[in-house]
């Protein structure tokens, strides 16, 4: 195999890594970019897990078997059946070695040989592979994983020189791996709001656009719920905002808690005493369940006064929802209803009859700058 083609291969590795957008999507370029740099017939990105003390696969890609899924939930292997992840990949290195690739087939091991080989072996057989080639993968400095590329039974057995250009691949993979995990840390801090751990409004945002899509699309069901914590300002001038900060934090722990009840919900402080809860797919009684219990449990707090709460899904009378904003603008009506009202329940949009007042105030609103529009001041 050329030179020219081999840096092409590199190339083409980093790049499809470079352009993931998750780390799946990231993984699987790795496996993809080195199956095709090395010729092989199946490909497989394995994370080494030391607080388990196993071996977890993260994606497998070409010539799969029955039992190996694409992005496997539970394919983990114990590392004492491949001990050169700890003994030979570890302590050799640690030791001044490099972390080198070897090769092995169903024959044994063929080349770079790492002193451990049989349930490797083992492996090629049951799968009906004839090589493989397992590079390990150092990332900050430590042993990540491995990188696993095979042929079938009957293709050329793997040489000394694919070794060494898998190990080159495996480094151009822990580079990827690295670039993922500082896109993702900072889209993590992007959508997270600092001082309660939830998401931010631009997280729901993104994630009610979405959600409004799938509803025109499919028909799912989307809900929303927006409460408006009270009492903060009160806690703020009397008791300091470190203490309405705390105050903040505990109803944030207390929706996450609420938020839970729902499956897939996305629980979001919105900005200073607003928070939200987004749901898709449940029921709207699921979600009105959820908000109830949330405005109970608000109540209990030792500081605050409660919560008012407005929720609008799609599964209600509400009329077509077209876009996300006419979603938010029907639970902020609600929310700003409950709290006129003093409500100690979440008020549900179009719940109250043919002439809703909720869906009436949302609709006859006039814009307000930016995406939102606000009630106050307006006749509940």
């Amino acid at each position: 195999m050329g030179d020219d083609k081999r840096l092409a291969d590199v190339v083409a590795l980093a790049q499809g890594m470079a352009a993931a957008r998750a780390p799946r999507e990231s993984w699987q370029a790795a496996v993809l970019g080195a199956c095709r740099a090395l010729d092989g017939s199946f490909a497989a990105l394995s994370v080494w897990e030391r607080e388990l003390g196993r071996l977890r696969v993260l994606v497998n890609v070409g010539e799969r078997r029955p039992d190996e899924e694409e992005f496997p939930e539970a394919e983990t292997y114990p590392v004492y059946q491949f001990p050169e992840i700890t003994e030979f990949l570890h302590e050799r290195w640690a030791g001044g070695g490099g972390p080198n690739a070897w090769v092995e087939t169903a024959e044994g091991t063929a080349a770079g040989v790492p002193g451990y080989f049989h349930q490797r072996v083992a492996a090629l057989r049951r799968r009906g592979r004839g090589c493989c080639v397992v590079a390990p993968v150092v990332l900050h400095g430590r042993a990540w994983g491995e990188l696993y590329v095979a042929r079938a039974v009957g293709r050329p057995v793997f040489g000394r020189g694919d070794a060494e250009f898998a190990t080159v691949l495996a480094a151009v993979v822990a580079a990827g791996l690295a670039q993922t995990e500082r896109l993702e840390e900072a889209r993590r801090l992007a959508f997270t709001d600092a001082l309660t751990g939830l998401a931010n409004r631009r997280a729901v945002d993104v994630g009610l656009e979405e959600a409004v899509e799938r509803h025109r699309a499919e028909g799912v069901a989307v809900s929303l719920v927006v409460c408006d914590l009270n009492g903060l300002k009160r806690v703020n001038d009397t008791l300091g905002h470190s203490v309405g900060d705390r105050l903040l934090e505990r109803f944030g722990s207390v929706l996450s808690l609420c938020g839970a009840m729902v499956p897939g919900a996305l629980s979001a402080r919105l900005g200073g005493d607003e928070f939200c809860l987004l749901a898709v797919g449940p029921s709207a009684d699921d979600v009105v369940n959820a908000a109830d219990e949330l405005c109970r449990r608000a109540a209990e707090l030792e500081l605050g006064e409660g919560v008012a709460c407005g929720v609008a899904s799609t599964d209600d009378p509400i009329g077509p929802v077209e876009d996300a904003r006419r979603l938010f603008r029907l639970a902020d009506a609600a929310q700003y209803r409950a709290k006129a009202l003093r409500a100690g329940r979440p008020v549900v949009a179009g719940r109250e009859g043919p002439d809703d007042p909720v869906v009436r105030l949302a609709d006859e609103a006039p814009p307000a700058r930016g995406e939102r529009r606000r009630f106050r001041g307006r006749r509940p």
